[in-house]
């Protein structure tokens, strides 16, 4: 059934917690609360985030080298597999995010 989903109301019990949205095949769409950092991780896939509330900092490891990129409301971020990341909410945020199932 179809369903509206307002991101403004979902708050996580813990940060990063995730409304399930839908799965398709091996494919997960889960909103995100948080406000606090993710560990530096690597994704076996590639990883789409969505900003919706908030802004976050997106910290990125390449080739010996550091980068980050400041994401606000509208923004959308795209890592490819094997690129290591950390996001670092700057208060609470909501993100969408668009990952392989089982992905860290």
């Amino acid at each position: 059934m179809a369903r509206v989903i307002r991101s403004g109301d979902y708050i996580g019990g813990k940060a990063w917690d995730a409304l399930e949205i839908e799965t398709f095949e091996d494919v997960t769409v889960r909103l995100h609360w948080t406000d606090r950092p993710y560990v530096w991780h690597v994704n076996d896939g590639p990883e789409v985030f969505a900003v919706l509330d908030g802004v976050v900092e997106m910290h990125v490891r390449h080739s010996g080298g550091q980068r980050m990129f400041r994401l606000e409301p509208g923004d959308i971020f795209h890592v490819h597999e094997g690129d290591e990341h950390r996001a670092m909410p700057q208060g609470a945020a909501r993100i969408l995010v668009i990952e392989r199932k089982g992905s860290v």
